[in-house]
């Protein structure tokens, strides 16, 4: 069922097209990304589907009764209310039907209503029909709703009752999207939704959303989230859109093969148009010839011309070089310890790293965890309270910080490269940040004046500059759009040198890391390979503590029961398997039924059958019958839960 439709829009900011003929169509359940460079009108086209802008031209066609619910690009909640009672408001309307049912309930025990059977039966069906709505409302899980949302955004360590005014930008960020998963629009749109998530919840966010019941329509430099989320691909381009179907992976394959397909047929295009110019022009003037000629004209001209295929091809262009190549061991660190004021904790300790000529280490570990603080404590920013960091011979570091702090704002695009290097010539200096994207009057832009990604690409521009051969980066992927990505990973893959880097961008772990250090603040693990080895290890590592977790017993003593025998354990997680699959199946039933259920209190108010009885009759019958099946399966899910719980 479509549930959105845009015809041909058209949006200009002034006399600038932004977007011109767009054509994209939401069906239930679809997952949707819309890609394209940064100033493409990704967040134009969302905020003009999410009814936020207007448009110049087109139509877009909803039903009535589809909602939207539209997350902007680091969008806060801002409340005065707790955690908890924002997050409740979702759910006024049940709220509503409990506080109704309490009423009914306390009504129920007055004993002068007792005596009045008539009135205390019309009471009785009143409260029923209240509960068979709390019911289908979910109205006994919108708490346990609320509490999964929150644990899975990383709330569980908060008190509920905190004020979310107290919370930092990230956190009230985060809220605004719970918020939003919490009131299960039909249509979800995120305007980058994992900006503010470590890893942990990006695994959480794209769970949650495969299982969503709606469509879901995302924009996101995040392309391993892409990945693992989206369906269908819109890229915007040339203020246009193009249509594929699959994940990102398939996008770029399938975009590949589009090119060189189109640009294979405008080359036989254009070698027939040759060819018929060339024997119009040699045939025309001869009598004999002259018929045959000016019915190739007539042919040429009824040709319709293929336009040349062009790629959105405007990337930065860059590699690193090193001026000379460091020892063998480039960084020695030994129970580094690093804490703020001593009266503090410590945000991390127990930290050992060895790292060689030409290793890729990635640091990982959830958000507030002291990956920024300690690179800054690796290249003496900071002091650290403990331990040892010992560098290799002919180390030359170069840094890139992703506060961006290392810029002057008032100063040019082009003295901030060139007052670095002042004996380049301004010729190679404007070269260079050609090859970053900052052409013509661009160069005399203040970096005050720059975007997010401006000021990324100008840092990379200095840190390539430096030829240093050991790089120290801090989510050096933050502010790129996807093709800028692309060019950072193959510029690093064919860098000489050393890196080291922290980075949430799973995708770009995965293309650089052969290594991933997990920093958990009390001590370091180091793994061998990229990212999804990593995540490999880490869930085989999880099945060996529940496999060494000791069997709960009642008998009374010292020791523990020995470990599960392996095939036992085996056998358990197939018997969970099947209880999980169970459960998601009366999930589903339960959720048709209830729909049923609402459909037929929906066909028993409608004014043309209201006073048909066989009608109202069998409409009832049936919605008895589904309640019947449905308490059944209710009291199936409850007992699988307790089972699963157990």
């Amino acid at each position: 069922m479509i549930v959105m439709q845009l015809n041909q829009i058209t949006k200009f900011f002034g006399a600038d097209l932004i977007l011109s003929n767009i054509k994209l169509e939401v069906h239930n359940r679809d997952r949707i990304a819309i890609v394209g460079r940064n100033g493409a009108g990704k967040s134009t086209l969302l905020k003009i589907m999410a009814g936020e802008l207007s448009y110049d031209d087109g139509e877009i066609y909803m039903p009535k009764d589809v909602t939207i619910g539209y997350l902007a690009q680091n969008t806060g909640l801002e409340s005065n209310l707790s955690i908890w009672d924002e997050m409740e408001k979702v759910f006024a309307h049940i709220k509503k039907i409990e506080k109704e049912l309490r009423m009914l309930e306390e009504k129920m025990g007055d004993p002068d209503l007792i005596q009045d059977q008539k009135a205390y039966e019309q009471l009785l069906k009143e409260y029923d029909e209240k509960q068979n709505l709390f019911k289908s409302k979910d109205g006994f899980q919108y708490e346990a709703k609320i509490k999964q949302v929150l644990n899975g955004l990383q709330f569980q360590e908060y008190d509920f009752d905190t004020p979310i005014h107290t919370l930092s930008g990230g956190q009230k960020t985060r809220l605004a999207l719970g918020k939003l998963l919490l009131s299960r629009p039909d249509i979800l749109i995120l305007d980058e939704p994992t900006n503010h998530l470590d890893i942990e919840t990006l695994g959480w966010l794209e769970q949650h959303l495969q299982s969503y019941d709606g469509a879901v329509v995302i924009v996101s430099h995040d392309r391993y989230f892409l990945d693992k989320t989206v369906n269908i691909v819109y890229e915007i381009a040339f203020q246009k859109s193009r249509k594929y179907k699959g994940n990102y992976t398939d996008y770029l394959r399938q975009k590949a093969k589009d090119y060189e397909r189109d640009l294979k047929l405008y080359e036989q295009q254009q070698a027939e148009i040759k060819r018929l110019e060339e024997f119009i022009q040699k045939n025309i003037a001869r009598d004999s010839t002259s018929k045959m000629a000016q019915s190739r004209r007539k042919q040429l001209e009824k040709m319709e011309k293929m336009d040349k295929p062009t790629l959105d091809n405007q990337s930065a262009r860059f590699s690193f070089e090193i001026e000379r190549q460091s020892g063998n061991d480039v960084l020695k660190i030994r129970d580094l310890a690093f804490q703020y004021d001593p009266s503090d904790g410590f945000i991390f300790e127990n930290v050992d790293i060895d790292i060689s000529r030409q290793d890729r280490v990635a640091i990982v570990g959830p958000n507030g965890i002291g990956k920024s603080t300690l690179l800054k404590t690796i290249i003496g920013q900071l002091e650290p309270a403990m331990g040892q960091i010992q560098y290799g011979t002919n180390v030359q570091i170069g840094y890139y910080d992703q506060e961006q702090t290392n810029l002057s704002a008032n100063k040019t695009v082009l003295n901030e490269l060139w007052d670095d290097y002042p004996n380049l010539p301004e010729k190679e200096i404007r070269t260079i940040l050609g090859n970053f994207l900052f052409s013509g009057d661009d160069v005399l832009k203040p970096v005050s004046a720059l975007s997010g990604g401006e000021k990324a690409r100008l840092i990379l521009a200095k840190l390539m500059l430096q030829k240093a051969n050991f790089l120290i980066m801090d989510e050096p992927t933050n502010h790129l759009d996807l093709d800028s990505k692309e060019v950072l990973e193959s510029a690093l893959i064919d860098f000489p040198g050393t890196l080291l880097f922290v980075s949430h961008d799973r995708y770009f772990i995965n293309r650089i890391a052969d290594r991933v250090v997990e920093l958990s603040g009390h001590k370091t693990n180091v793994y061998l390979g990229d990212y999804d080895y990593y995540i490999e290890k880490k869930q085989e590592e999880k099945e060996i503590q529940e496999l060494n977790k000791p069997k709960a017993t009642t008998k009374v003593s010292d020791h523990p029961e020995p470990a599960k025998d392996y095939h036992q354990f085996k056998q358990e997680k197939r018997e969970l398997r099947k209880l999980q699959r169970r459960i998601e199946q009366l999930e589903n039933q339960i959720d048709i039924l209830e729909k049923q259920i609402a459909q037929c209190d929906q066909k028993m108010t409608d004014p043309e059958i209201i006073n048909d009885y066989e009608t109202l009759k069998k409409i009832n019958e049936e919605k008895e019958d589904c309640q019947e099946k449905l308490d059944e399966l209710m009291h199936e899910w409850a007992e699988l839960q307790e089972r699963l719980d157990e």
